[in-house]
């Protein structure tokens, strides 16, 4: 049982993830391979409306999705978004990025490759983790204007998509700690956290949602 205290806690990390960014069309979608297909059916869904000629989708497998992607995460996206409407010849696939850094440095070599003009790029995320994204892009790539984006979801709506309300929980306390440390070690950004989120974020770890915390910061996954 989730306490009034750790969803209100979380609720707080969720909402400094959001970015609020007003989309707008940009030179390139890229969509960050995960669990959750839903990355694609937004990207599918922004490509409908106009808001990027180019995607590129990637990311290799985890201990998550090797069993229900088999053939990598940015191969189930691409198939996802084709069966949307979106036309092939439109997506590009990156299929050796374990983790955001490798997303950000591999799909801006792929683009380079195709010698595709960029000069702003909307990222796809999971809706827990458009800042952290935003963050790390920011730093690997500074040249170019990055807007975020996620499927437009409220924390319930997401946790209950998920079927596990407490992974959700650990998940959200994991991106928060990477906001805060990894700046440190030059892996994106440094952004402002304000303090109802550090002290939310405090609360659930010694509430236990630790998860997905990384004991060594340096470590990227």
């Amino acid at each position: 049982m989730i306490s009034a205290q750790a969803w209100a806690d979380a609720q707080r990390l969720w909402d400094f993830q959001q970015m609020g960014h007003e989309l707008r069309p940009c030179s390139v979608a890229i969509g960050l391979g995960s669990h959750d297909l839903g990355v694609a059916d937004t990207t599918a869904d922004l490509y409908h409306r106009g808001m990027m000629p180019l995607i590129v989708f990637t990311g290799a497998t985890s201990r998550t999705t090797r069993d229900r992607m088999p053939r990598g995460e940015a191969e189930h996206y691409r198939e996802r978004a084709m069966e949307l409407g979106v036309p092939a010849d439109a997506i590009l696939v990156e299929p050796r990025a374990r983790n955001t850094g490798e997303n950000i440095r591999f799909s801006r070599a792929l683009l380079e490759e195709h010698q595709a003009a960029v000069s702003s790029v909307l990222l796809i995320s999971k809706p827990y983790e458009e800042r952290r994204a935003y963050a790390t892009a920011r730093k690997l790539w500074p040249e170019v204007e990055w807007l975020s984006a996620s499927t437009p979801m409220t924390l319930p709506e997401y946790a209950d998509s998920i079927g596990d309300a407490r992974l959700v929980i650990d998940m959200l306390v994991g991106a928060q700690q990477r906001l805060m440390i990894y700046p440190l070690h030059g892996f994106m950004i440094q952004q402002q956290v304000p303090e109802d989120v550090v002290v939310g974020y405090e609360r659930l770890c010694r509430a236990g949602f630790t998860s997905r915390l990384v004991e060594d910061a340096v470590k990227r996954k």
